[in-house]
């Protein structure tokens, strides 16, 4: 299965040529590179949270499969739905998916499950994809979608996920895909959403569970963000670093209802 772009044209450009235009101004390739084990993005339309993205991608090194976990707007297939054969289409070319890696991945968890329903028309992925092409054309990627669910259920799907990327044995990087508070007033955005990024900083999934439902933070991928950070501590990681913040207002200059970006790496 191809599974076709949904968002291009609308949330980047769907031209090859315009968008690597777009995102030669977005990221940086001469900055400093870390090993990493996994990286936090936006994934809104370029023109807002572009900026964001690039900075992050472009301060870890690309490796030849990305694991990308994103959330699921529409609530379409399975709750946690994993697609192990195929490829996916950007006007980049076409990301095949690491085979090997993805069946490592479903075969040993009990909440996994293969699906391609929750990913068609799911942006959060799709998004992130042409990042990872403009920096490293050969890309292979496991798309994954994380639902909302109980934070142990998302420390169970860390450790599934680990092990069995762990059996493969080939480096990967791991992405999550999320924004931040949506449709508030900048003080309103910057005040929540220094709760979870204070939580992401000290790689505490309890705690950014907990922050996000107590302050009513809409963080539309905090599921798979929690997930990423179970992943990446079950993978040995103790550091997490903000990469930059921002927010839709300061690109649109209305901060009267914005929407916030961050981008981390975890190492």
């Amino acid at each position: 299965m191809i599974r076709e772009p949904v968002v291009a044209g609308q949330f980047y450009p769907q031209t090859e040529a315009s968008l690597r235009k777009m995102l030669s101004k977005l990221i940086d390739a001469s900055a400093e590179k870390q090993e990493a084990k996994g990286i936090i993005m936006p994934h809104a339309g370029y023109v807002y949270s572009g900026h964001v993205a690039g900075a992050a991608v472009s301060r870890v090194e690309i490796k030849k499969t990305i694991i990308i976990l994103g959330t699921n707007h529409s609530g379409a297939g399975k709750r946690f739905g994993i697609m192990t054969k195929g490829s996916w289409s950007t006007p980049l070319g076409e990301a095949k998916i690491d085979t090997e890696i993805a069946g490592a991945i479903l075969k040993p968890s009990d909440l996994i499950e293969e699906d391609s329903l929750s990913h068609l028309c799911e942006h959060s992925i799709e998004v992130e994809i042409p990042f990872f092409q403009y920096l490293r054309p050969d890309i292979r990627i496991v798309p994954i979608t994380v639902s909302q669910g109980k934070i142990e259920e998302y420390q169970t799907l860390g450790k599934d996920i680990a092990e069995g990327y762990k059996k493969i044995g080939r480096s990967a990087l791991f992405a999550a895909s999320t924004d931040f508070t949506h449709y508030e007033s900048r003080e309103a955005a910057e005040k929540k959403d220094g709760l979870a990024i204070d939580a992401i900083l000290a790689l505490d999934e309890e705690r950014l569970c907990r922050v996000v439902e107590e302050n009513n933070i809409s963080m539309c991928g905090a599921p798979p963000t929690c997930t990423l950070i179970s992943i990446c501590k079950n993978l040995g990681a103790s550091r997490s670093g903000l990469v930059k913040y921002q927010t839709s207002g300061d690109i649109s200059g209305d901060y009267s209802s914005v929407v916030g970006y961050a981008g981390f790496v975890i190492t």
